[in-house]
């Protein structure tokens, strides 16, 4: 896997262990996180508070004498300024005073751990799976953000591994040259979701990118080699431990999504779930190989040898197919087959084909 491709999968998959139920919503109720610590703190904020309020005053008071040096205002138009700005600053005061006043009020007559909702402390929400059918990534800021009324279009991490081969023009796949176990792919990508009807969710469309990886475990001590851009599989002089072969592409996968859904309705806000829901995907994929690496492994002269050959084996560098996904919840069933051939200009086209599990967090 080259570095670009390590970069990104460590990336993604940092944000694939990230998604799991966690909120911080409440304080410890022990002694250094009690109210007693944070009434404490907004007072410290109230002698901040008309500190920054009397630095303000006198910036206001310097620029407005500024201006009289100059001749722009009289000194009668100037003592009018300075006491409207001494009089906002006042009000300011009062008015930010007022608000830690009543913050103190209520954390003196709640239990520990107690918080409000508009306290201003940073808050960090995770979640996926739920009656809202809502995944929410990483976030700080305030607790009561408006929720969407409707929200039509969601995203989520697509994961995806299985089985991989090849279908070789004028061959059954039984007779394919690559073995089954130890052929596989893995798929990893984020897609968005939309509802394509105002009063139904039963059509969706899903799109995104993803990173795959198909990779090819080569039978019989045989290895790739290009003779003049011809792409053949010849015997290796000595005995091989292990011969793959691997293409890493960037795609950008659509599927037209169909399926029952649960609509929920709040007060204020409604959702369409898919939650424990029957859902089919049909649809296809486009996008660019960015690599290609054969491995080998063997000894020589008592020596282990481990060859890595990257590049120059007239790899298609534009890849397309078609994809299908049968669901119940987040777990499918994941057929993907590539309608370019494997090698470009070749007598006989081989397709790549994938079978495996498919996992869409959303």
């Amino acid at each position: 896997m080259n570095t670009i491709t390590r970069l990104v999968v460590y990336l993604i998959i940092s944000l694939t262990v990230a998604t799991v139920n966690a909120q911080e919503t409440k304080i410890d109720s022990t002694k250094k996180s009690s109210n007693y610590y944070k009434i404490e703190a907004l007072k410290e904020l109230k002698t901040k508070i008309e500190k920054e309020e009397r630095e303000f005053l006198k910036k206001e008071i310097e620029s407005i004498n500024d201006r009289l040096d100059a001749k722009q205002i009289t000194a009668e138009e100037a003592e009018t300024l300075k006491k409207e700005a001494a009089k906002k600053r006042a009000a300011n005061i009062e008015n930010r005073l007022a608000i830690i006043d009543n913050k103190i009020a209520l954390l003196g007559r709640n239990e520990p751990g107690y918080e409000t909702n508009n306290d201003g402390d940073a808050y960090f929400s995770i979640k996926f799976g739920d009656d809202d059918d809502e995944w929410t990534a990483v976030r700080f800021g305030k607790k009561n953000k408006l929720r969407k009324y409707d929200r039509r279009t969601t995203s989520d991490i697509v994961f995806a591994f299985g089985f991989n081969n090849a279908l070789i023009e004028g061959q059954d796949l039984g007779d394919s040259p690559y073995k089954i176990a130890g052929s596989g792919f893995m798929e990893l990508g984020y897609a968005w979701k939309t509802r394509i009807f105002d009063n139904t969710n039963f059509w969706r469309v899903k799109y995104g990118f993803s990173f795959q990886w198909n990779k090819l475990n080569i039978k019989d001590n045989q290895f790739f080699v290009n003779n003049n851009d011809e792409i053949t599989l010849q015997e290796f002089p000595v005995e091989l431990n292990k011969a793959k072969f691997r293409t890493t592409n960037l795609v950008f996968p659509v599927h037209l999504e169909f399926g029952p859904s649960k609509k929920i309705e709040r007060k204020n806000y409604f959702r369409y779930s898919t939650y424990n829901r029957f859902k089919v995907g049909l649809g296809g994929y486009a996008g660019l190989n960015i690599g290609s690496m054969q491995k080998l492994k063997y000894k020589e002269d008592g020596n282990r040898i481990k060859d890595k050959q990257r590049g120059g084996f007239e790899v298609n560098e534009f890849v397309y197919g078609l994809s299908g996904y049968l669901a119940w919840g987040d777990v499918a069933l994941y057929v993907k087959y590539d309608l370019n051939p494997l090698f470009k200009n070749q007598p006989v086209d081989q397709n790549n084909i994938s079978v495996g599990l498919r996992f869409d967090m959303d």
